[in-house]
């Protein structure tokens, strides 16, 4: 065992990977002996409804959106990999979020921060309606938490690494103050590293939350979302509401869920060891102003990223040297192998464009705050070979 080779996140000082992760994303939630089949690959179990004895008396099953074979099995596998009680499996990520809201009532408010993933402003708007108020505030400075928690702060909402330029939150230090000093949760959005990489329950996270059409579904075909919590009166309430919205993925989507997860731990290695060796060239090239990638050490998060995580995933973001509208756009024009699109976390590497795609809709002078520029590009490595990567990234820059 003492000769295993360590890991690029060992190597670069992050936590070391306890064993098992892979073990249990293969067999958590899978054994065969479930089925009277004897099935290796959990089936796809489409009956929308279970025979009942007597009414009233059935196998756990009665009508597939209360719970279904294939969305149970998949549900025990996500627990197992942040190491929770319970896991919920949703129709998309934010599906997940608007669960959780739903458990609100007029007059709570949460916190949160404009510079995170745009989508939830859509969510949290829409709750502003039915009286739940949303204060964003800067956690660069924790002071500003502190104050803005009071007695009718239900949740704070955090990202780590941020969407889209990969700051590192200390998760403990805010789960401390949330918890000493409210009654609110904390809910970690942990998209960018997934269970693999960061496990935001071990640091005091209430709850974890994921869009799975990303890294954990890992092939850019599925949509999907979860949470996960070790906390029993708060997974009641959330699959309550998931129940009541029908929120629920399909036996498919469940199907597919886990095919990736199976595959999850190679992938997140390989997505680190291509950005890493991405991020690298990109901080020596004398037309790039800025990478942020959590695993270079001239990233501001790197002290805080190599304490609470293992490793980082495929997502880097980097500002282009007095970058203007018109370079940017020279840029994604000049690209031949990496695809120009949305989403994150697929085996291709795409490039995105945050001012004019995934943050478009807020407000310019918010873009700015938040680092979104006419000059940064967000790219997720994919699992190619790097150097094809690297040659396509570098003519696209040569042309500029």
């Amino acid at each position: 065992m003492e000769d295993l080779p360590i890991s690029l996140g060992e190597k670069l000082g992050f936590l070391k990977q306890p064993k098992g992760f892979a073990t249990k994303a293969i067999h958590a939630g899978q054994e065969s002996d479930q089925w009277n089949s004897g099935a290796v690959v959990p089936p796809i179990v489409t009956s929308t409804t279970f025979v009942q004895k007597t009414p009233g008396e059935h196998t756990g099953f009665r009508y597939s959106r209360y719970g279904n074979p294939s969305r149970t099995s998949l549900d025990a596998c996500l627990a197992a990999l942040d190491d929770a009680k319970y896991a919920i499996a949703f129709t998309a990520g934010v599906s997940s979020l608007t669960a959780i809201m739903a458990t609100f009532e007029s007059g709570d408010n949460l916190i949160s921060s404009k510079k995170f993933f745009a989508g939830d402003f859509i969510i949290w708007d829409t709750f502003k309606k039915l009286g739940v108020e949303t204060k964003y505030i800067d956690f660069s400075d924790l002071g500003n938490l502190t104050e803005a928690l009071d007695e009718k702060t239900r949740m704070v909402w955090i990202e780590s690494p941020m969407n889209p330029s990969l700051t590192v939150l200390d998760i403990k230090a805010i789960a401390d103050i949330v918890h000493s000093k409210s009654k609110a949760f904390l809910v970690v959005d942990n998209t960018f590293l997934t269970p693999y990489f960061q496990r935001p329950l071990e640091l005091g996270a209430d709850i974890v939350a994921y869009s799975i059409s990303k890294f954990i579904g890992g092939h850019s075909d599925i949509v999907g979302g979860s949470i996960s919590t070790n906390n029993q009166e708060l997974y009641e309430k959330i699959k309550a509401s998931q129940i009541a919205l029908g929120v629920t993925p399909s036996p498919f989507t469940c199907y597919l869920i886990n095919r990736s997860l199976r595959t999850l731990s190679v992938r997140m290695e390989k997505h680190f060891e291509n950005s890493y060796a991405v991020a690298k060239y990109l901080e020596s090239h004398p037309k790039i102003e800025k990478v942020n990638h959590p695993a270079l050490k001239s990233h501001q998060g790197f002290e805080i990223a190599t304490k609470q995580s293992y490793g980082h995933s495929g997502i880097l973001s980097f500002y282009i040297k007095n970058g203007t509208l018109e370079m940017s756009k020279t840029f994604f024009k000049s690209l031949k192998l990496v695809i120009v699109g949305e989403s994150l976390g697929g085996t291709e590497t795409l490039a995105s464009f945050p001012w004019v795609m995934s943050h478009s809709t807020m407000p310019e002078d918010e873009r700015i705050k938040a680092g979104v520029t006419e000059s940064l590009i967000r790219i997720s490595i994919g699992l190619e070979d790097v150097r094809d990567v690297i040659e396509d990234l570098g003519n696209a820059l040569e042309a500029i």
